[in-house]
């Protein structure tokens, strides 16, 4: 008999690494995990968003949080990566597969399709979905040595599984330029799901379960045209908060959904129900 159904979602004890931790979204899924209990290792290739996102948890929520600089798409980076949190926190419990690439040219990644550099798609999927292939293998292979099972949570998005509405993006800016969702990215985030799904039943047996998040937008610096065209397209009316996430991600996270494996939790204020 379970004492308290709240205590299913305490993640005291628990080890947890987000990537992409220094990011919009992903300081505040490390700030959740952090609040739920977990010790949290925040990964990310700028170092110093990751610090700054470690030194706000330790003060709020006590000494729980290290940033780590780490490359996903470099094996020998994940690897030292995991060695240096098992140095400083035993195991790992849980890995939020979070981080997404960003191109170093905007022009180049909001090309047209049929003009698109086969370069820039390499390099986008080259983090968005081999780097999610490492970090899983290689932290999937420590949980198994654990024998402790484990939770695995990937992050995906509305696009994955869903065309975008290209008509809302008239007009529509982006910290004062353009922009569109270019098809590498729905296609990598396509692959997420996929690979969720694969490793679910892969990893069954281990007691290691692996799910993913899909985050509809969320508000973080569009122009006015943007928020309304996006708005107009959600049921709720409006555009995400980035702390609305948080929710779902310490649910997986949990024993709150311990018998959840395989989903593809959806969070997009009903986009994807019209």
């Amino acid at each position: 008999m379970i004492d308290s159904y709240m205590n299913l979602f305490d993640l005291s004890g628990k080890t947890a690494i987000v990537t992409g931790g220094g990011g919009i979204i992903g300081k505040h899924f490390a700030s959740g995990l952090a609040d739920a209990g977990a010790n949290v290792a925040i990964v990310d290739v700028d170092i110093n968003e990751a610090q700054k996102v470690a030194n706000n948890i330790n003060q709020k929520y006590g000494d729980r949080a290290i940033a780590l600089h780490c490359d996903i798409t470099l094996e020998d980076s994940v690897s030292e990566l995991i060695q240096n949190v098992i140095n400083e926190f035993g195991e790992i419990n849980i890995l939020h597969n979070n981080a997404a690439g960003k191109s170093n040219d905007l022009d180049t990644f909001f090309a047209d399709f049929e003009d698109y550099s086969l370069e820039q798609w390499k390099e986008i999927m080259n983090v968005n979905l081999n780097g999610m292939f490492i970090m899983a293998k290689l932290v999937g292979k420590q949980m198994k040595l654990q024998k402790k099972g484990g939770s695995i949570i990937q992050t995906a998005s509305i696009y994955g599984i869903m065309g975008p509405d290209q008509r809302i993006y008239e007009g529509s800016y982006y910290l004062d330029r353009q922009i569109n969702s270019p098809a590498v990215y729905s296609a990598s985030k396509a692959g997420v799901v996929g690979l969720t799904k694969y490793l679910a039943t892969y990893w069954a047996k281990e007691g290691i379960r692996v799910n993913s998040i899909t985050p509809g937008g969320v508000e973080s610096g569009q122009n006015k045209t943007f928020k309304k065209n996006y708005s107009n397209r959600i049921p709720l009316g409006r555009m995400a908060k980035a702390e609305e996430m948080v929710g779902a991600l310490i649910y997986l996270a949990s024993d709150a959904s311990s018998y959840v494996t395989g989903h593809n939790l959806i969070v997009d204020g009903g986009l994807n129900a019209w």
